[in-house]
């Protein structure tokens, strides 16, 4: 979310998403195999071959044994599309729902995401939702934040509870709906900043897993930054949240099941190819 400073090849912003994402007093930081089944297998093989009588065409002759059928190769799970190893290594095996954001370069706010779920681990993973526009910070990515870079932490990131100042629209994620959620003012490109923060979504950055959004505890010092969310979008680049259109974000909401343990992977293309 985004906290918007003067630039001299921009309108300087007069609201700002502290932190990452912050616009009113309570949001100065947020934003930016046994023996025994080994023997009832023989005994059952024992007694379907004395049933079978005669051995048919794929039999062994001297033995009266069947042979072995074609073989069959073991499929493995399907992955999430241009995730490298080590990017697929940090989701955690638990998690059920990952919302995948993709960034156009590492120095792009602009990005698209999908929501991809696994309700079979032997299958593996299937993309729940189409790929979505977003956008992310002003100065693209990082993989190590730090308050103000106005850049966006690259990682994987569990999505624990969600706010906004509108009604929550049917979530399962505990959701704090308040007043502090309400903004105005102008973003980096002049745009209104009015309804970014109707809806919101925490991302566990630097903050307390299942915590309201608007807490304002920084297990790694407030230096680090904090306050990073996924919310509506305003038609401009971010101070380090991620946004997406309003329509997507109600859906989102619907979506995510915290028993699931959804999560965010994020970063830019060639980063989460690693």
């Amino acid at each position: 979310m985004p906290v918007f400073r003067p630039s001299a090849a921009r309108r300087p912003p007069y609201a700002v998403c502290a932190g990452t994402c912050a616009a009113t007093i309570l949001l100065l930081t947020a934003c930016g195999s046994s023996s025994d089944s080994v023997t009832g297998a023989r005994e059952v093989r024992g007694a379907a071959t004395a049933s079978a009588g005669v051995a048919g065409p794929q039999a062994d002759g001297a033995r009266g044994r069947a042979a072995p059928g074609p073989y069959a190769p073991r499929i493995s799970p399907r992955e999430i599309p241009a995730l490298g190893p080590k990017t697929r290594f940090a989701i955690p095996a638990d998690s059920r729902q990952a919302l995948v954001v993709t960034g156009d370069a590492y120095d792009s706010s602009l990005s698209t995401a999908v929501l991809y779920t696994r309700d079979d681990p032997a299958q593996g993973w299937r993309a729940a939702t189409e790929r979505w526009p977003a956008r992310n910070a002003l100065n693209g990515w990082t993989d190590e934040h730090w308050e103000d870079d106005l850049r966006t932490p690259t990682g994987v990131y569990g999505l624990t509870s969600a706010g906004g100042l509108l009604d929550p629209p049917g979530t399962m994620l505990p959701y704090n709906q308040s007043p502090a959620f309400a903004l105005s003012g102008e973003g980096f490109d002049g745009e209104s900043l009015e309804g970014s923060f109707d809806y919101v979504i925490a991302i566990d950055y630097n903050r307390i897993p299942g915590a309201s959004p608007l807490d304002q505890k920084r297990p790694l010092g407030q230096e680090r930054g904090g306050g990073i969310w996924i919310h509506v979008d305003h038609d401009g680049p971010t101070q380090g949240c991620i946004s997406l259109p309003e329509d997507r974000m109600r859906e989102l909401l619907r979506l995510l099941d915290p028993a699931k343990k959804p999560v965010v992977v994020m970063g830019d293309a060639q980063g989460l190819e690693r």
